[in-house]
């Protein structure tokens, strides 16, 4: 089997600046991406984007070409256009590229995989026309492409602004954008907002996009509830309350995005412990502050860990690689510390506005527990709340015997896109503040893989 001293996976600022670090001390390291470019979802196609394009999407998206710079000058091995389907406690990890399944190992294994925006299940949202507002930056990124005949944003994050202030700049209509944040959630967030004001650019530039948008004629409509994407066969209109009344907006596009939340999937499926994070509303893995979780020879950097942006991301990741370099006997302790204090220093600057932002936009409790019974909740299989409501009440008690009674996230995305609301429903059915149990429990394969693609199995690097 092909053996590595290191593995990062993911290819996005905690996986770049983690590979970049670890092999600058001298660590042998494979860096395993999903995407066809090093950048991930932030710094998507930094290497080959147009420069008109990129300054249109701001100064922090351009930084990512930095950093991509820095791991493609490293010593670091690369390998783009990869799957995994399998990662073990004893650093076992199984690819899938070009087709062919392999197995590969290593002494030490760093998942970076970043986060992934809070799937948020509500009447009409598996109607084409509405999507992610993060899948409408990711084609913005890669293909310049933009709506055509306009758009709604909404949901609660700072992702809405900067989203909509980029596709203002592109020339792109804008009907709205709906606030869902609950009215209460300002006065909560305002004893966090002296802390927040030692990292007060990302206030000002969230300010700044408002303003800006507000000067276009972007109409906004705060404390928004009871939303519905209405159409037959695709979105017509957007439907809402606003206050007393009722709204209602023809579009036939509704970007939505309700915060992100750590991808944690590898690292349910290695076996590492995770724990509930009532601030960030998900689940997440238990790590120290080198990265290092419950599972000897995995960390686990960035996003995937903790919801703290890119600039903490790529921090946690030089942090990961330090610690990694320390651990396979590149470097001392004293060494590892010297070279991880700038960053440890600069991360926990930039982490004093994380208290404030999760409050001032967490979404509202009965948008995340309270779908009505006819809203599908898995997607893939197409099941209803009423469905899963009705399994909760006949005693399956947690998310994986309403999975085994009703197919729930049994589906191709392996529950991505419902594990989340899920737990909630649970929580939220038999009364308990946080779910009964971290979710669903995930084995391998955690990406589709064909039958003859598994009966082919070779260790990377033996000849077929």
């Amino acid at each position: 089997m092909e053996q590595h001293e290191l593995v990062i996976i993911g290819g996005g600022p905690a996986g770049l600046a983690a590979a970049a670090s670890a092999a600058q001390s001298g660590v042998e390291c494979l860096l395993i991406d999903e995407q066809a470019s090093p950048g991930g979802q932030i710094y998507r196609a930094t290497e080959t984007i147009p420069k008109q394009r990129a300054t249109l999407l701001g100064p922090d998206y351009q930084y990512g070409r930095k950093l991509v710079d820095q791991f493609n000058n490293s010593a670091a091995g690369y390998l783009p256009n990869t799957t995994l389907w399998n990662l073990n406690s004893q650093g076992e990890i199984g690819i899938l590229r070009e087709g062919k399944a392999s197995l590969m190992h290593a002494d030490r294994v760093i998942i970076a995989s970043g986060a992934m925006e809070r799937p948020i299940p509500f009447p009409g949202w598996t109607l084409p026309g509405v999507m992610t507002a993060g899948a409408g930056q990711i084609l913005l990124k890669s293909s310049g492409l933009v709506p055509n005949d306009g758009l709604v944003l909404a949901g609660a994050g700072p992702l809405l602004l900067l989203l909509a202030w980029q596709y203002m700049k592109a020339g792109v209509t804008i009907h709205a954008i709906l606030d869902m944040s609950p009215p209460g959630n300002l006065w909560r967030a305002l004893p966090h907002l002296p802390r927040a004001l030692l990292a007060h650019r990302y206030i000002l530039k969230g300010l700044r996009y408002q303003l800006e948008l507000k000067r276009a004629g972007v109409a906004f409509y705060n404390g928004v509830s009871d939303l519905h994407a209405v159409g037959d066969d695709s979105l017509e209109a957007v439907e809402f309350k606003h206050g007393n009344s009722k709204k209602r907006i023809e579009t036939p596009l509704l970007l939505t995005h309700f915060g992100v939340i750590p991808d944690s999937h590898l690292s349910r499926c290695a076996g590492c412990d995770h724990h509930w994070d009532a601030a960030q509303l998900c689940w997440r893995p238990v790590t120290d502050e080198w990265g290092n979780s419950s599972l000897k020879g995995i960390s686990i950097a960035g996003d995937g860990a903790s919801i703290g942006g890119a600039v903490a991301a790529r921090h946690a990741g030089r942090l990961a690689g330090f610690e990694s370099a320390h651990a396979l006997g590149k470097l001392s302790a004293k060494q590892r510390d010297d070279a991880a204090r700038e960053d440890r220093g600069w991360m926990a600057d930039d982490l004093r506005v994380r208290p404030f932002l999760e409050t001032l936009f967490r979404p509202p409790s009965a948008l995340l527990n309270q779908p009505g019974d006819k809203t599908i909740v898995c997607r893939c299989e197409e099941i209803d709340a009423g469905t899963i409501r009705s399994a909760i009440r006949a005693g399956h008690e947690d998310a994986n015997q309403v999975k085994f009674l009703t197919r729930c996230g049994m589906g191709p995305c392996q529950g991505r896109q419902c594990d989340n609301a899920v737990s909630q429903l649970v929580a939220f059915e038999l009364g308990v503040d946080t779910m009964i149990a971290a979710g669903y429990r995930i084995r391998p394969p955690i990406r589709p893989l064909s039958i003859e693609q598994l009966a082919n199995l070779n260790c990377a690097g033996e000849e077929q």
